[in-house]
């Protein structure tokens, strides 16, 4: 089985990459498309030489790994994607290899935390209008709407959401999804230092969380933005 698990950053992606990697039969893979991303739009994000020099550039030979042997001799391919790494140029037929999911967040919560790593973001870098468009094209194209999660139910019941999100995919729930070892995963990508500091100071998913931030005034339009596309996918959630 191949997992490609649709977020955005911030979204507790990295700890639900932990989690599946928790499992005996799972390998994993940190945004296999991050470095075609970079190549391809020339952004200036964190680490970006780091990036380039570590991973791969063209979008084909992610694809080919993406739906090739899966590594280590695992029966399951975990792969945490961002959806504004899926480029419209980029080909997107591979994606009907995998089982598709998808993790969403309010959208305060994101631009609260992706601000405090990178300043000013904007709509595009938060991969909410992304992510609907990728979900809106496997509803067409299968004619089922595939798993939702929401970050927000996770970190209220790891356990439930889980046991849900397994059971939606038939895979059967395994105890050890629930924690991990404290520190950085051999997995991880080059970027991590930037960007995965309290994760790594973590051995299971974080407590349940309180009220929305507050958003900065000059963040505002960015939240506008992003908030129709969050509520149509939470419409969806398990």
């Amino acid at each position: 089985m191949r997992i490609a698990m649709w977020s955005g950053p911030r979204n507790l992606s990295t700890a639900m990459m932990y989690s599946f990697a928790s499992r005996s039969d799972c390998a994993v893979w940190d945004e296999p498309f991050y470095a075609a991303y970079l190549a391809a739009t020339g952004l200036d994000h964190p680490m970006r030489s780091e990036i380039l020099a570590a991973g791969h550039r063209n979008a084909e030979d992610v694809i080919q790994r993406c739906t090739g042997s899966i590594p280590n001799g695992k029966s399951i391919y975990y792969q945490k994607h961002m959806s504004q790494h899926m480029l419209g140029q980029f080909d997107r037929n591979w994606i009907f290899e995998c089982q598709n999911v998808f993790l969403i967040r309010d959208p305060a919560r994101v631009i609260a935390s992706y601000a405090a790593k990178r300043e000013n973001p904007t709509a595009d870098d938060l991969g909410f209008r992304q992510q609907g468009e990728l979900f809106d094209m496997i509803c067409q194209k299968t004619g089922t709407s595939p798993p939702v999660l929401d970050s927000f139910d996770i970190r209220l019941d790891p356990e439930k959401a889980l046991r849900k999100l397994c059971a939606s995919i038939g895979l059967g729930f395994d105890p050890r999804m629930l924690t991990w070892p404290k520190g950085s995963h051999r997995d991880d990508g080059v970027w991590a230092p930037h960007w995965y500091a309290a994760v790594w100071n973590s051995t299971g998913f974080a407590a349940p969380e309180g009220e929305a931030p507050e958003i900065a005034d000059h963040l505002k339009g960015v939240y506008a933005e992003l908030l129709p596309h969050y509520e149509k996918m939470a419409s969806f959630k398990l």
